[in-house]
C-alpha cells in the first residue's frame, strides 16, 4: 500500500518584518526546523515520499546560506522528496530554483518539478502529475493537462498543485491560479495534493489543502500539520490522517473589559500563555487605576513569557474613579489637568482627541501613581 506525507506553503525564508527582531528570527529559524520534523516524520512513519506543493521558499530573493540550510534539513530523510515552485517561487527563467541547482545542493533524492509532465516513481507505486507555476499569477487552470496525461496502469495517478480551488475557499481567494473542483474527478486522480491556502481543508475525498507545517498567522484553521496519505490501490479512497508538525502556537485573544470578572479571565489567559506563543492581543472597555495597575503587570509578565505579544490597547479607557483622583494627591495644575483629560476621553464628537486624551490620562496617572509608590 503506498503512503506519503502530503505538505506545502513552508515559506522558507519569510522575514516576519513586522515583528521586533528578537522575536522575528526564532521564528524564521522554526520554520527550517520544521522541515527537520517532517524528515523525522517521514523516517518514523516509514512513507513511500514526502510530497511538497509549492511555496517552499518565501521569495525569490532568498539567500544562498537559507537555500543551503533547506536543502541540508530534507538530506535527514533520503527518501524522495518532490517539489513544485508556488506563486512565491514561481520557476522563473531565473529563480530561486536555478540558484539551488547553480549551488549544486539538491540532492538527488529531491526531484524539482520545475515543468508540467509526469514524474515517474514505479518503485514506489507513483505517477505524479505536477502543476508548478511558472510566473506569480496566471488565470487558467495549470491542472488541465492532467485530463489527458497518460501513465502506466498499475501506479497512483497523484496531482500535485498550488493554487485555489474555484467556488469553495474564501471569495477573496478564488482569483489568481485557479484550480477547477472536479479536477481529481476529471482526471481519474487517486489523489491531488493542493497548496496555496495555509490551513488544512478537504475539498473531497480525494483532494487536500495540507496548510503550512509551521503556523504563520492567527487563524484557527488547521495549520501546523501534515497529512498522511494510504491509498490501497488505484481507485481505492484515500486514507488521510493530519500529524502534527508545528511548533508555535498562533493566537488572537480579543477581551472586552466591563466588569471585574472580566479582567480576571484576562489574567488568567495571560498566565497561561506558554514560551511557543505568538499572541495577537486586543483589549477594548474601561478600567479603574487599580485594575490597570494589574493589567500592566501581567502584561509585562507575558511579553516575558511568550515568544511574542501585539498588544492592540487603542480601545481601552483609563477611567480612574473620584477616590483614585484623591490618591493620586494631584493638586493645583495636575489635578485640574486630570480633571480637563477625564472630560476630554469621554467626546464622542471628536474621536481622535479622545484617544489622544484618554492616552494621556493613562501615562500621567501610571506615573503619578509610580511616584507615589516609589515615595
Amino acid at each position: 500500500m503506498p503512503c506519503f506525507l502530503h505538505t506545502a506553503d513552508w515559506q522558507i525564508g519569510r522575514l516576519y518584518a513586522s515583528l521586533p527582531p528578537e522575536n522575528a528570527v526564532p521564528l524564521a529559524d522554526a520554520r527550517i526546523a520544521c522541515v527537520e520534523r517532517l524528515a523525522a516524520l517521514a523516517a518514523e512513519q516509514a512513507v513511500d515520499a514526502v510530497l511538497v506543493a509549492g511555496d517552499v521558499f518565501d521569495a525569490q530573493n532568498v539567500s544562498d546560506r537559507t537555500v543551503r540550510r533547506l536543502f541540508n534539513a530534507m538530506a535527514r530523510w533520503t527518501g524522495p522528496w518532490v517539489l513544485i515552485p508556488g506563486n512565491h517561487d514561481a520557476a522563473l527563467a531565473e529563480s530561486v530554483w536555478t540558484r539551488a541547482r547553480r549551488l549544486g545542493v539538491v540532492p538527488d533524492h529531491v526531484h524539482l518539478c520545475l515543468t508540467p509532465e509526469p514524474l515517474l516513481l514505479p518503485d514506489i507505486g507513483l505517477a505524479l502529475l505536477p502543476a508548478p507555476l511558472t510566473q506569480r499569477h496566471t488565470h487558467s487552470d495549470l491542472t488541465a493537462w492532467f485530463d489527458a496525461a497518460e501513465t502506466p496502469a498499475g501506479l497512483l495517478r497523484i496531482g500535485l498543485a498550488h493554487g485555489s480551488v474555484q467556488g469553495l475557499l474564501a471569495e477573496e481567494i478564488d482569483s489568481a491560479n485557479p484550480i477547477a473542483p472536479d479536477r481529481a474527478e476529471r482526471a481519474r486522480l487517486d489523489y491531488l495534493a493542493l497548496g496555496d491556502w495555509h490551513g488544512c481543508k478537504r475539498i473531497d475525498a480525494r483532494t487536500w489543502y495540507a496548510g503550512t507545517p509551521e503556523p504563520d498567522r492567527h487563524k484557527d484553521n488547521g495549520s501546523g500539520q501534515a497529512l498522511r496519505v494510504d491509498i490501497a490501490a488505484p481507485g481505492a479512497e484515500p486514507q488521510v490522517r493530519a500529524l502534527a508538525t508545528g511548533r508555535h502556537r498562533w493566537r488572537a485573544i480579543e477581551a472586552t473589559l466591563a466588569v471585574p470578572s472580566d479582567l480576571d479571565g484576562l489574567l488568567a489567559q495571560l498566565d497561561a500563555l506558554a514560551a511557543d506563543d505568538v499572541v495577537d492581543l486586543r483589549v477594548s472597555g474601561a478600567l479603574d487605576l487599580a485594575a490597570h495597575g494589574r493589567l500592566r503587570e501581567a502584561l509585562a509578565r507575558a511579553e516575558a513569557c511568550c515568544r511574542h505579544l501585539g498588544l492592540d490597547l487603542a480601545a481601552l479607557r483609563l477611567s480612574p474613579t473620584d477616590e483614585d483622583i484623591a490618591a493620586l494627591k494631584a493638586d493645583g495644575y495636575l489635578g485640574e489637568l486630570i480633571v480637563a483629560l477625564r472630560e476630554r476621553q469621554s467626546r464622542e464628537d471628536d474621536p481622535a482627541a479622545a484617544r489622544i486624551a484618554a492616552d494621556a490620562l493613562a501615562l500621567l496617572s501610571a506615573e503619578l501613581q509610580d511616584l507615589g509608590s516609589a515615595s
